[in-house]
């Protein structure tokens, strides 16, 4: 290599110095090194480890030992120096050694603190493959231990140590705990695998493609690791695309989860909406909104995707049923697909794939198991409006819908605490998930309202097999069940119940699900815009109904006495217009906590992840050890603490 294709080279890294330094100067950000000696200090690390040589990954080295080299660099390592200097001519002199046969190949010495690198010797090396687009270096490096704290970038930090020995490599660092072992199983590995050489290889490779990708579309603005990105994207798409698709394709892939990587940075990703836009079945003329946001269908073709047939769950009969009363009430506008059965992802798939091909602009998925599927057609389709019937989903291209049910148990349990003879009255609660501890509080609380002194005794379907028959073995006369779920079910026994002398369940009050009135709303919210409305907010969208909508109700028994029946639909009415809030008032938790003075108002997103327990209930949120198979599977999805259970591994890819 001639001197001056050298001089040449200098000169293109000394402008990119330069114009790096200006950039931040103007961002108001440091344009130099960073200086390791002047971030840490001997009280903040916990000991040293000698890792060995290693390949460093380049965007990993941010900065020197110390400041020795302080002015001679700007913060990505490219020279600031005149040409005409001896650090310009020794720069060039590595120039040609990288380019001849021998290459560079003595390490670099660096520091590792925290994940990033600083250089004690080796700058020089560093800016000048840098400066020709090399991916690592190789290096002697130190590792600073950091106290153990309950910071959770500390945290993460500690995960990634014990990672590292499996993986022997620095780009399977997260930003939050918890990360890697879902990493493992989105690779299809058990948790404590460890990795062999070519596993690292052909990670390493498709790794960088992504890491190149995220970086095209704006990663480095954003505070998180290239590989909380990677795991986002992991949940949609195969790890083998990045080894077989081009640089163009893996950047679309990486844009179509872009709002839910960002969600990752917002403190609240998800905006439950409580209500629907009108009370009434009359549906509203398009508003200003509605006419801003585009164009308004005047007809919609929806599928509803079912994991089971009807005749198989209650719940999927349930949907179905709603999915009738859309057809009954809206025939003129609204043609609708129907699929069941859909009990793999693979079926699941191409049946979303079948429905958007005979030209549904509206998905509804019934249960949470399919929400994979959703996350997948919606990168591919998003011009599609896709639904999947569960809570606390953080996806953006995947909307979410439940119901309030815990103002119908509040009602329930006021039933109970009226009827009771005594003061001990059971419930059933079917598994940990969100939504399920604020139905028992609610429950409790209304039962508390009409006697003061009564206990909630609580079990567990998702535990126990036989958990309302062994209630009633023990002498509880009234036991809250599951709740309807279809308003002709009410002869069987759902929701609160009164064992007989002759060992039956009788109903006497119970919580339902109106599927019907929630699509009907949802698809005329459509229709006047209120869908595109919700847009403009960014954040992931969860529809959390509730008797304002008629989306919940309570049906009540003939045998219901007078006076506690008209007790019944007045709290219905008053929880339907806003005028009583359930958990409005002095709330103890179990363990003493004062949880509401009575003057505080929870939030939608509080009563939602309700991870505690009213002072009058007897009985405890199972673990997931105690779950019973069929259980667990739910709880994956949605329950309290989904993202600290081991992950299950899927099919191993590399």
């Amino acid at each position: 290599m001639s001197r001056a294709e050298t001089s040449a080279q200098y000169n293109k890294a000394l402008r990119q110095g330069h114009k790096t330094c200006n950039e931040r100067v103007l961002r108001g950000e440091y344009p130099y090194l960073q200086i390791l000696d002047e971030i840490l200090d001997d009280s903040m690390a916990a000991g040293h480890v000698d890792v060995g040589v290693i390949e460093i990954p380049m965007d990993q080295i941010v900065g020197t030992k110390t400041e020795g080299r302080r002015s001679a660099f700007a913060a990505d390592f490219m020279p600031l120096l005149p040409a005409n200097t001896e650090f310009a001519l020794k720069w060039m002199n590595l120039c040609e050694a990288h380019l001849s046969e021998e290459g560079i190949r003595d390490p670099i010495q660096c520091y590792e603190y925290m994940g990033r690198f600083y250089v004690q010797e080796g700058n020089k090396r560093v800016s000048v493959l840098r400066s020709y687009g090399a991916a690592s270096v190789p290096g002697s490096v130190i590792r600073v231990i950091p106290i153990w704290s309950d910071d959770p970038e500390v945290q993460a930090y500690y995960e990634f140590s014990e990672s590292y020995l499996l993986t022997g490599l620095y780009q399977t660092r997260f930003t939050r705990p918890g990360s890697f072992p879902k990493l493992q199983a989105a690779l299809g590995y058990e948790q404590n695998h460890v990795w062999t050489e070519d596993e690292r290889r052909l990670f390493a490779s498709g790794f960088a493609r992504f890491r190149d990708a995220y970086r095209k579309q704006g990663g480095d603005r954003l505070p998180l690791a290239v590989a909380d990105a990677l795991l986002v994207w992991l949940k949609v798409y195969p790890f083998q695309r990045l080894l077989d698709d081009g640089a163009a394709e893996i950047g679309k892939t990486v844009a179509t989860v872009w709002p839910d990587i960002k969600g990752l940075l917002s403190p609240e990703p998800i905006a439950v909406t409580t209500e629907s836009s009108d009370g009434a079945e009359k549906e509203e003329p398009p508003g200003l909104l509605g006419r801003l946001f585009g164009a308004l269908p005047s007809k919609l073709n929806i599928a509803f995707l079912n994991e089971y047939l009807p005749e198989e769950s209650d719940w999927i009969r349930a949907h179905d049923l709603g999915r009738e009363y859309l057809e009954t009430v809206m025939e003129d506008r609204v043609m609708t697909q129907a699929f069941y059965g859909l009990r793999t992802p693979e079926a699941a798939d191409e049946a979303m794939e079948q429905a958007i091909g005979a030209g549904a602009q509206v998905v509804f998925t019934t249960t949470p198991s399919l929400i994979s599927g959703c996350r997948k057609a919606a990168a591919r389709h998003p011009d599609v409006r896709i639904l999947n019937c569960s809570v606390s989903m953080p996806y953006t291209g995947v909307r979410t819908y439940y119901s309030r049910l815990y103002e119908g148990k509040f009602i329930t349990g006021a039933i109970a605490g009226a009827l009771s003879m005594g003061d001990r009255i059971g419930y059933v609660a079917s598994s940990p998930i969100f939504g399920v501890p604020a139905s028992i509080n609610a429950f409790a609380m209304g039962a508390q309202m009409t006697n003061p002194r009564a206990r909630v005794e609580l079990r567990w379907s998702g535990v126990e097999q036989d958990a309302m028959g062994a209630m009633a073995r023990e002498g509880l006369a009234l036991i809250s069940n599951r709740d309807l779920p279809t308003p002709d079910r009410m002869c069987e026994p759902w929701g609160l119940c009164a064992a007989c002398t002759d060992g039956s369940l009788h109903p006497l009050a119970a919580p339902y699900w109106h599927w019907g009135n929630f699509y009907v709303k949802l698809v005329k919210s459509i229709f006047s815009g209120g869908w595109n409305a919700l847009k403009s907010d960014g954040r992931a969208v969860n529809y959390w109904w509730g008797m304002y909508s008629r989306v919940v109700g309570v049906l009540l028994a003939d045998e219901i006495p007078a006076g506690v029946r008209q007790m019944a639909e007045l709290l219905q009415r008053d929880i339907a217009n806003g005028s009583l809030q359930p958990f409005q008032r002095v709330i103890h938790s179990q363990d003493g906590l004062l949880r509401s003075d009575g003057g505080h108002w929870f939030s939608p997103e509080e009563i939602l992840h309700m991870d505690w327990l009213c002072d009058n209930v007897d009985g405890a949120i199972p673990s997931f050890e105690e779950l019973q198979p069929f259980a667990r599977r739910i709880v994956r999805f949605q329950g309290l603490d989904r993202d600290h259970l081991p992950p299950e591994k899927e099919a191993t890819i590399l």
